[in-house]
Formats: C-alpha cells, sequence, structure tokens
C-alpha cells in the first residue's frame, strides 16, 4: 500500500509527460527550409564530408523533433525531467524522426536543409544559434531571332569584325546552367554539331539519362530534376514528375536564348524567318528543372527546389547561372533565390535573374539582391503586324503571331465583348473575355472585342472562338498602354495599343452596325522607336533594401524567337553597356509613351560590345557583399555562417559607401555624400565627369578628372547630393553621372529622393 502510495504520482507524471510528447492531431505542419549559412570544407567535399554534415543536420533537428522537454522544465521538478530524458531515450529515436522529416540537405556549398516541421519546431529552430533563418518552403513563379541584330552582334545575317561574339570566341566552353522548367533536348538549338569535347571542368551528370528521359549530349552537357519541395505541398508524385524533360516550354525557351546554338531557317509559324541562335552559340548548356505544374493558385516552383538547384550547380562546374523565375521581394536571409546566388557568386560564378512579370505598378521588381544582375524587358526593332481595317475607313497597326486568317477578304460584324455577355455574367467579366463569359449567340460570326486584363491574352482569344468568334481586336487597358505582344492566337487577332483600343470603342458607341477587317500578319523591321520597356516589366524602387537600384539594366523580352517544347503547342502558352537612347536617338519610352526611368530600365539597355570594353569598371568582392549584410544588421555570427572562413565586420559601414554602379540618395535633407571606386581595365587614360543632375538637386564630383596611368589601377571619388534652393521634392527624380574619355562611356544613374 505504502509503494503505490509513493509512485503513484510518478506514474501520475509519467503519463502526463508522455501525452504532452504524443504528435498532437492538430498541429499544423509545414515545409519549411533552415538555413545554416556557409560550410567549411571546399568545392570539392568528399563523401565523408557530405556525411557529416547530412548527419549534423539529422543531429539538429533531432535534438527539436518531439522536443517539448524545454518547455516542460519551467512546470516539473529536475527528478521528473530525469524521468522523461529516460523514457525518451527508451521510446523515441529522434534522429530517426529527423530523417523522416528532412527531405533535402543541402551539403555542397550552402548549409541547410528543408523538412516538413510543425511552426513550434520551427520557431524554436529559428532561436537556434547556428541558424541563420527558418522560412517557408514558399513558391515562386516563372518570368518569360533579331534579338542579336538589334543589339550589334551581328548586322544583315553577317558577324562582323567588331562583335563580341568573335571576341569570346562565342561563348566557347563557358557553362550556362538554367533554373527553369528544364529542357527540351531534341531542339536543334541543343544540337552538339561542330562541339568538341565536354570540358573537364564539368563535374555534373545527365539524371535518368534514359530513351524515355533526356539525353544529354556535347552541347546539353548536364540536366536535373528537383521536385521535393513541390512534393510537400502537391502530395505525391507519380513517375511523369522524374524527369528534366520540359513539357511547359520556359525552360526551353530560356536557355536556348542564353546558350542555343545555331539553327539557320527557324520561325514561328511562317514569321520571323532568319537563324536562331543563343547569346553564347557555343556554351555548354545544362538544365535545371525546378518548376512543376502550378499548385496552389500559381506557385510552381518552390524555394526548397530553387536551394538545392543552386547547391549542386555550384559543385557541377557551371560559370553562369539563369534564374528567369522569382517573387514576392522577400528580406535576402529568408528568399532562397538571394541565398543561393550568394553562394555562387562567392564562388565565381555570374546569376542573372529577370525582374518580373508584375508591372508597371511600382515597387514590383522580384529578385533584388545586390550580387546578382536583374534584367528588366523591353522590345527590339521587329514587329509581327497585323493591320485593323475599321469601317469608318481607319486603319489600326496591331500584333499577332496567329497563323489564321479570316475566311473571306470582306467587313465582319464588330462587337464588345462587354455587349456579348452571357445573361448570368457581369460585363467587366465578359469585357476581359474570362471562360464562360459570353454569350454564343451574340458573337458567332463576328469579331470580339475584348480587353487586356487578369486572365491571358491567348486564352481570350480561345473563349472568343469557343463562342463562335471569326476573329479578335485585344484591346490594352490604361496600364498596359503602348505595348502591344505577338502572340500565337487560335483565330486571326490583333493586339492594339490603349489608345488605338479606345478608337476601336468609340468607334462601336458610334456606329449603328461596327464592321472590322482583320490582315494577314507580316513581319516589319527596323521598326521604330526601339527600346521601349514593356509594361509587365517589373518595376523598382527595390522594397527590400531602398538603396540599391533594381533593375539594374534592361534587354529584349518581347517576342523573341528560341526553341520550345514539343509537348504542347505554342498557343498554349502566355508569355507574358546600357544605352538610354533608342533607334531615333531619343530617350527609352515607357509603354505609357513617357520617358522610362532606372525603376524601369536600370542603367539603360544593354550594349553588349560596348561592354566588352568598358574602360571603368564598379568592382564589388564577396567582402563588399558582406559588409553590405553587416550594415543590415547581421551579427557578427550570421557573417560567419555566411561566409566560409571567418569576417569581421567594420567598426564603421555606410551603404552610402558601398560601391555599386548606380548611385540611390533616399534620404535627402540638406547634403548627403557617397563615396565609390572605380577599376581601369582598359588602357592608360584620363577620364572626365560629366553630371544630368536630377530636378531640384545640385550634385558635385570630386575629383572630377581622374588618370589612370595603367590597368588595373583604382580610383576613389566623392558625390555630393544638395537640396536646390527654394527646391521642392515630393518623389523621386532622376539622373546621370558620366566618367568619358572620348572613347568610353561609364554611365551611372542618380536616383534622389527627399524624405
Amino acid at each position: 500500500m505504502a509503494l503505490s502510495i509513493i509512485f503513484s504520482p510518478l506514474l501520475l507524471s509519467f503519463f502526463l509527460f508522455f501525452s504532452l510528447l504524443q504528435p498532437l492531431t492538430f498541429a499544423t505542419q509545414k515545409s519549411y527550409v533552415v538555413y545554416l549559412g556557409s560550410h567549411s570544407h571546399g568545392l570539392e567535399p568528399t563523401q565523408s564530408d557530405i556525411e557529416r554534415v547530412t548527419d549534423s543536420h539529422y543531429e539538429l533537428l533531432g535534438s527539436f523533433t518531439e522536443g517539448y522537454a524545454y518547455i516542460l522544465e519551467e512546470f516539473f521538478s529536475f527528478v521528473c525531467l530525469l524521468l522523461l530524458l529516460i523514457l525518451l531515450q527508451s521510446s523515441l529515436d529522434s534522429k530517426e524522426k529527423a530523417k523522416e522529416k528532412i527531405f533535402y540537405s543541402y551539403t555542397n556549398n550552402i548549409n541547410g536543409f528543408a523538412a516538413v516541421l510543425e511552426e513550434e519546431e520551427a520557431s524554436s529552430l529559428a532561436k537556434h544559434p547556428d541558424v541563420v533563418s527558418v522560412f517557408l518552403n514558399n513558391g515562386k513563379k516563372l518570368h518569360t531571332t533579331r534579338s542579336w541584330n538589334f543589339l550589334g552582334l551581328e548586322a544583315d545575317g553577317m558577324v562582323p569584325p567588331y562583335s563580341l561574339w568573335k571576341k569570346a570566341r562565342y561563348g566557347e566552353d563557358v557553362i550556362i546552367g538554367n533554373l527553369d522548367t528544364g529542357v527540351w533536348p531534341e531542339s536543334k538549338s541543343f544540337s552538339d554539331e561542330g562541339m568538341g569535347p565536354v570540358p573537364s571542368k564539368w563535374r555534373g551528370i545527365c539524371q535518368h539519362d534514359t530513351k524515355d528521359g533526356v539525353v544529354c549530349n556535347r552541347k546539353l552537357i548536364g540536366t536535373r530534376y528537383f521536385n521535393k519541395g513541390y512534393a510537400a505541398y502537391a502530395g505525391h508524385l507519380n513517375s511523369s514528375f522524374q524527369t528534366a524533360r520540359d513539357s511547359e516550354g520556359h525552360g526551353t525557351h530560356t536557355l536556348s536564348t542564353a546558350a542555343g546554338n545555331f539553327v539557320p531557317g527557324a520561325d514561328v509559324l511562317g514569321y520571323g524567318n532568319g537563324t536562331a541562335k543563343g547569346g553564347s552559340p557555343h556554351a555548354r548548356a545544362a538544365a535545371y528543372k525546378v518548376c512543376w505544374p502550378p499548385i496552389n493558385g500559381s506557385n510552381e516552383c518552390f524555394d526548397a527546389d530553387i536551394l538545392a538547384a543552386f547547391d549542386v550547380a555550384i559543385s557541377d562546374g557551371v560559370d553562369v547561372l539563369s534564374v528567369s523565375l522569382g517573387g514576392d521581394p522577400t528580406e535576402f536571409s529568408d528568399d532562397a533565390i538571394a541565398i543561393g546566388s550568394f553562394h555562387a557568386v562567392a564562388k565565381g560564378i555570374t546569376v542573372v535573374a529577370s525582374a518580373g512579370n508584375s508591372g508597371p505598378s511600382p515597387g514590383t521588381v522580384s529578385n533584388v539582391a545586390p550580387w546578382l544582375i536583374t534584367v528588366g524587358a523591353s522590345t527590339m526593332d521587329r514587329d509581327f503586324t497585323i493591320y485593323v481595317a475599321l469601317g469608318n475607313r481607319k486603319h489600326l497597326k496591331g500584333a499577332s503571331l496567329s497563323d489564321k486568317r479570316l475566311p473571306a477578304e470582306k467587313f465582319y460584324p464588330l462587337i464588345s465583348a462587354a455587349d456579348a455577355k452571357a445573361a448570368d455574367q457581369s460585363e467587366e467579366d465578359a469585357l476581359l473575355c474570362k471562360p464562360g463569359a459570353l454569350d454564343p449567340k451574340k458573337v458567332k460570326g463576328k469579331i470580339l472585342v475584348c480587353l487586356r486584363g487578369e486572365n491571358g491574352r491567348v486564352d481570350k482569344g480561345h473563349q472568343a472562338l469557343l463562342a463562335g468568334a471569326v476573329g479578335m481586336i485585344l484591346a490594352n487597358d490604361e496600364n498596359s498602354g503602348n505595348e502591344i505582344i505577338a502572340d500565337t492566337h487560335v483565330l486571326p487577332a490583333a493586339h492594339v495599343n490603349f489608345t488605338d483600343g479606345e478608337a476601336v470603342f468609340s468607334y462601336l458607341n458610334r456606329s449603328k452596325a461596327p464592321m472590322a477587317f482583320l490582315t494577314n500578319v507580316r513581319t516589319e523591321l527596323a521598326t521604330k522607336p526601339a527600346p521601349f520597356m514593356a509594361s509587365f516589366s517589373s518595376r523598382g524602387p527595390n522594397i527590400i533594401e531602398e538603396s540599391i537600384l533594381k533593375p539594374d539594366i534592361t534587354a529584349p523580352g518581347v517576342s523573341v524567337i528560341a526553341a520550345f517544347t514539343q509537348a504542347i503547342g505554342p498557343s498554349d502558352a502566355d508569355y507574358d553597356k546600357p544605352t538610354t537612347r533608342d533607334n531615333n536617338g531619343e530617350p527609352i519610352l515607357d509603354s505609357t509613351n513617357t520617358k522610362a526611368t532606372p525603376f524601369a530600365d536600370g542603367a539603360g539597355h544593354v550594349q553588349p560590345n560596348r561592354a566588352a570594353d568598358p574602360g571603368l569598371i564598379y568592382d564589388l568582392t564577396v567582402n563588399d557583399f558582406l559588409n553590405f549584410l553587416c550594415n543590415r544588421g547581421n551579427t557578427k555570427k550570421d557573417i560567419k555562417l555566411f561566409s566560409d572562413k571567418p569576417y569581421t565586420c567594420p567598426k564603421s559601414f555606410s551603404l552610402a559607401d558601398f560601391n555599386y554602379p548606380s548611385i540611390t540618395v533616399t534620404n535627402l535633407n540638406d547634403s548627403t555624400t557617397v563615396t565609390r571606386r572605380v577599376k581601369n581595365v582598359g588602357s592608360p587614360g584620363t577620364y572626365n565627369i560629366h553630371i544630368r543632375a536630377p530636378p531640384g538637386v545640385t550634385v558635385s564630383v570630386a575629383p572630377s578628372i581622374l588618370r589612370f596611368r595603367k590597368t588595373g589601377e583604382e580610383k576613389m571619388f566623392k558625390v555630393t547630393f544638395k537640396r536646390a534652393p527654394k527646391a521642392v521634392l515630393t518623389d523621386y527624380v532622376f539622373g546621370m553621372l558620366t566618367w568619358r574619355d572620348g572613347k568610353h562611356f561609364v554611365r551611372s544613374p542618380l536616383v534622389v529622393r527627399h524624405y
């Protein structure tokens, strides 16, 4: 009896402990990325190195798995806690449970893991001294032949002696990796005809190299796929997901744009005939598939997979990484692309990323870390033109790549989609030509006018065709402005700008029997003005770090002809040293026909041939980036985790002295001075300053002359901004600072805001 009295409280304690330690049936489990910084091992870790790192991940998570002991310590005595630990020792193998939770261990260059965790576990891990950050495995979205002629790399089908292609041997043996939807290996863009042996520095693989999967060659030298982060949301994946083959088209298109071989006789449905090729036609290509069919709305490229691809690609031996995807701007330590690109840049790899497709609204630019190059999208001087003839004898210029033609050369009845709405649908949905919003009885046999916005451009034409339309006029909304895009529509269709769209609607409202006709599509070259900014291209300012101007530059991103998957037809997908002048010699325009600001085009439109001989460069090292992170509040511990070697933050470092090639001043009250340094990468010379000051601001540079006596010499200068007397600055204002020696023009955009 006495024994039972003594042990009953202990048994009750055991029961309470055991109950508390059981997984709660209502606990929310989500997939997270746990970022631990860098590894101490080199670029080529041994198997024992990898096993040691993996084991450390299991041990770290294991110490938190079912980890309520640290909470219970506050409520129970030491004796009870000791008994609890004995119980855990005998009944649970925390390390094994950690193995079940972790679905990626990043062991090569990036230290961390991805795991399915409860919110309490994630929160506790984030407090661990060895953990830089813990963030949800969120999804990111995809961002999407005349190009190289327009950029000056070729002229009239010939490669001139001054072309960067000749100087760079067409990118011979450079290895370009692409994080995207995979690759269609049978495309002629990835033919290895004329290619030599695979570079010895390549350490990658062709994953699942089978006749039904992806077969590599001397051009397409590597493929891998990463889907565990996607599976954490989608659930079990069948065998169709075990391949790097591209069934969507975006990855094939972007990879061939960067590294596609010469393909004579290329066209899209008979338009744009010529030789297609990538920016580096003799480069080697590697595809890392991280994007899959949309899930949870439109998320398709998940952080855990993106980080895994970066980790492997760095070890594979790539020289350049192309990333045409992104999400909402996020703090750098919580952003898989920012983390992965930091480790890539630290290993000497250039990372180029898209600005995003969320324009023209301000503050939408994605991929905003200073260590990667962010590129906006603009047009080139080739149009795929179709004309709209209205019954009032007005002719409007539109864009299209439709190979469909109207049945006969005659005028057809014209109707606004708002007037063709189904009985139970709103005018707004009908005007946008959304699925199910149109009444076939009102549409049949007519040309339908749809408004751009919300749903896909090509899908609007598909809905028009389903409703019985013989053709479509797609009119821009005000935000889309002057940008018109040639899509492979499924019926005769013309995309017209906002002004011309207004003319169409005006004609519809004033005419009792409106009529229209659409001509056949034709290719027009040397069109003007070009370039101008695409309305979809995401805009600054950089909402994560306003002092860093993003995008950095702009380049052709509209109606680019490149390879595509053969799994679907082109109509199944919706595509949506710099110069600041267009081919009229005028400032580059935005899609609204107003002058583009650096928030749209960065430092301007890329000019590859001039970039090969820039004269001066703003050199940035890994230490500069670490100083940048120091300034953003990262502790000595955090910096140590970012860097693979000890690094001490400087006692004082201002972002005003961060050697970024653009200069942004976000808090001009009276006077602000910033410091920059430039390195001479050309012959000896003397550079003089030229300043175009932002309105309402005075700008002075000291010294105003820089003399370089040898290559590699560096010089520092200071730029002082002062508010002009009586100036009223209520928003951002823009200018330009240029160093020039008679041959080189080294430009830095100036962005100033007064608070």
